[in-house]
């Protein structure tokens, strides 16, 4: 009896199904954790339907080295069990080897910190956890990811944005002229960024704070403000004017 061959299973293609992430500093977590609204991510991650992301640098800072400190261990805890749930995730879980993003972080840090010259001096501007978040977001924009950093820190956020405004900005602080490397801009040209502040007012427009008194917008604007975020009294109110 001749047996029938078999016909090969058809080969199954792996599609992510993620479309969207959120790139998380640690600033912007620090925030959240030393304000007491960490659950605001938790509700966030829920309506978000897409990736919370911290890098392995960002992890150190959040996590790793605070923990160490008894002055920052319950914060600490707070963001470590944002991790322990899921709520935040490594790149990992995309597939996305941490060398991957140590090499790009290199890239941009030797960009980013030869961009702005001093007297006869390389102007230090970013570290290492924003320039792993900048890494990622390379990362995740040639695997047609969308997604946006959540920052409060000015000068990456500059960097990004307005990287012109810099240079007045080096100029008052240091009192000196500035020199700048103009080519580099459009290195840094398609990052999209958020701060504390946004987030925050998305949780309040969604109803996720708790809160139902007239004042909670501006308690919560001021309360990160405070806490580190780079936002003006007038841009609370431009904010509250929207909301």
């Amino acid at each position: 009896m001749i047996k029938q061959k078999q016909a090969a299973a058809p080969v199954k293609q792996v599609q992510t199904s993620i479309q969207k992430a959120i790139i998380f500093d640690s600033g912007t977590l620090i925030s959240f954790s030393m304000n007491g609204i960490t659950d605001y991510i938790r509700k966030l991650k829920e309506i978000f339907k897409g990736k919370f992301l911290v890098t392995i640098e960002v992890k150190k800072e959040i996590v790793d080295k605070p923990l160490t400190i008894k002055r920052f261990e319950l914060e600490a805890l707070k963001l470590k069990a944002l991790l322990d749930d899921g709520i935040l995730e490594m790149p990992s879980s995309l597939g996305i080897k941490d060398s991957e993003i140590t090499s790009k972080t290199n890239e941009i840090l030797s960009i980013a910190n030869s961009t702005f010259q001093g007297t006869k001096k390389d102007i230090h501007i970013i570290d290492a956890g924003e320039g792993s978040c900048l890494a990622l977001s390379k990362i995740l924009d040639a695997k047609g990811i969308k997604n946006v950093i959540a920052i409060d820190e000015r000068t990456t956020r500059l960097l990004a944005e307005k990287p012109e405004n810099l240079i007045r900005l080096f100029e008052k602080k240091m009192n000196t002229r500035i020199t700048v490397k103009q080519q580099n801009y459009k290195f840094f040209s398609g990052f999209k960024v958020i701060r504390s502040a946004e987030l925050v007012y998305v949780a309040y427009k969604k109803g996720l704070t708790g809160f139902k008194d007239k004042n909670a917008l501006d308690a919560l604007l001021w309360a990160v403000k405070f806490k580190g975020a780079a936002i003006s009294g007038e841009e609370i109110e431009e904010i509250k004017r929207i909301g």
